[in-house]
């Protein structure tokens, strides 16, 4: 007999936005920091220097931006653990009740609630309630430091992108050639994001590279505003 699989896009969700995220942040933000010092009318390794500054700023702030941010929901979910832990020991019997209940919302009878609480309060009480009650899933739990180095890797391969089209262009083409290479990596980002997804290449790819245009374009008319030679 065939065994019967199925491929959900929604298991993609987490690491794609984190990925996407951090990709997408790196390019963006190097390639207009970039762009905004090359419109000042900046030397070429002032324009370099810049960028490799942004790019160790960036993957930085992102790493602690996220690791404070993933440690305070592991935090979180502990504490939430302990008390269900605690809740189980004093009162199983209104833990089981509470259990079924849930099962009940979700459309079994009660008779059969019953017996899938008390079956699972038998086991492993407490990863049934994490799971059905609290929402905690131990494969997708908070790993701070995990999420902070992923974070920073994303961050620094996206900014890689324009970093690499500055330093190989001449002086009076870092700007166009910059642009132009981030767009490109904008592009198939946001269609490989939306591939992953499920959704509209077309619609995925523009909305990246559009945000990504905007931010060029607003970093160097404040270079051109500024106008000073570095």
């Amino acid at each position: 007999m065939p065994r019967h699989t199925e491929l959900h896009r929604s298991h993609h969700i987490g690491w794609l936005r984190a990925a996407v995220l951090g990709a997408n942040d790196g390019a963006i933000s190097t390639a207009s920091l970039v762009v905004g010092v090359a419109a000042a009318q900046a030397s070429h390794s002032s324009i370099l220097v810049a960028g490799l500054a942004g790019l160790a700023a960036g993957a930085m702030a992102m790493a602690a931006g996220e690791y404070v941010s993933v440690s305070s929901q592991a935090d979180t979910e502990k504490a939430d653990l302990a008390r269900e832990r605690q809740e189980i020991i004093d009162d199983p019997a209104a833990e089981t009740k509470e259990l079924a209940g849930i099962y009940r919302a979700r459309g079994l009878t009660q008779e059969l609630a019953d017996v899938v609480a008390g079956q699972l309060m038998q086991g492993d009480a407490l990863a049934a309630h994490a799971r059905d009650e609290l929402g905690i899933i131990e494969s997708q739990a908070a790993r701070p430091l995990q999420a902070a180095l992923t974070s920073a890797a994303m961050f620094s391969a996206g900014a890689v992108v324009p970093l690499v089209a500055a330093w190989f262009s001449p002086l009076n083409l870092v700007m166009p050639l910059t642009v132009s290479t981030t767009l490109i990596v904008l592009l198939l980002l946001g269609a490989l994001a939306a591939r992953v997804g499920g959704a509209p290449m077309l619609r995925g790819s523009m909305r990246v590279a559009g945000w990504g245009a905007i931010a060029m374009a607003v970093t160097a008319g404040v270079g051109r505003l500024f106008h000073i030679a570095m």
